[in-house]
């Protein structure tokens, strides 16, 4: 793989084009289009006038951890949303200009064109119990690990009268401490969760250990893609498992060369933090 310039530039609006740029390179080298990628902007760490920034940009697909910030930041969004659908400007700004010069066209969204929705991705770790105010807002759940956290959300899904899309999390990486369901469980937990009339599979979803070695990074983003394509070869939920959700700002081009189409990126949007460290991001 070639070393990209990875120095984190200033602005948001400077390391958003960066970032889709290297989205860009990563899917030519795996031999697809930019647009076959969905880059998700996680927002844990955005502060909001950068959550506005990345939505004046364009961006339309954004990702949160925690339930609780999930649901406030949703709130907030639409809200914002729906006062420019009242009182819009018309004018896209600086960091707009700079990403249509950037040429970025990811996500299918023209550059400068503040998206009428926000397709909103739940990444981080789910409670049965939190399940009805997440899938609310959500268009995507990243993480569900279990046969009983599917057996809610079908329960929350059918009194909304409404399918809920979702990735089976897998523990590619083999460490103890990451949630997912185990290598081995993986089909069959997509097979139970296919008979559910209002839950659907989508595909998968893993992370890599943190780790410098690029060996390790990319045999766990193997193992996913293999298991992926095997789910895929049993015809679970026929043609809607199409999803594979792999790669954070630290690894995403060796996601997309190992076939991710869903990459989760915070840091190398939003710049460097200093709040408390998670993995999914």
């Amino acid at each position: 793989m070639t070393t990209p310039d990875t120095t984190m530039p200033d602005t948001l609006a400077e390391r958003y084009a960066q970032t889709c740029q290297r989205v860009a390179d990563a899917a030519s080298r795996s031999g697809r289009r930019p647009e076959d990628i969905i880059l998700v902007a996680v927002t844990k760490h955005a502060e909001p006038e950068q959550i506005r920034e990345v939505l004046a940009l364009g961006h339309r697909d954004l990702g949160e951890n925690r339930v609780q910030q999930f649901v406030q930041r949703a709130a907030m969004v639409q809200e914002y949303l729906d006062r420019l659908k009242l009182h819009p400007t018309g004018k896209p700004d600086a960091a707009a200009i700079l990403a249509e010069t950037a040429g970025r066209t990811l996500n299918g969204q023209s550059p400068g064109t503040i998206p009428d929705t926000v397709r909103w991705h739940m990444i981080g770790h789910l409670q049965r119990n939190k399940v009805r105010k997440v899938v609310e807002f959500c268009k995507l759940i990243h993480s569900v690990d279990s046969l009983r956290l599917a057996e809610e959300i079908q329960q929350v899904a059918v009194r909304r009268e409404q399918p809920v899309d979702v990735l089976v999390q897998v523990n590619c990486s083999l460490e103890p401490q990451k949630y997912g369901c185990p290598i081995g469980a993986a089909i069959p937990l997509c097979e139970q969760i296919d008979t559910m009339v209002n839950v659907r599979v989508r595909g998968l979803m893993t992370m890599a250990a943190q780790t410098d070695d690029e060996t390790q990074t990319r045999a766990a983003f193997a193992r996913c893609r293999e298991l992926f394509e095997e789910a895929r070869k049993r015809g679970v939920t026929d043609s809607r498992c199409n999803i594979l959700s792999m790669g954070m700002s630290n690894d995403f081009e060796i996601a997309i060369e190992e076939g991710a189409n869903i990459v989760r990126v915070g840091t190398a949007i939003f710049g460097e933090q200093t709040p408390e460290a998670d993995d999914q991001t």
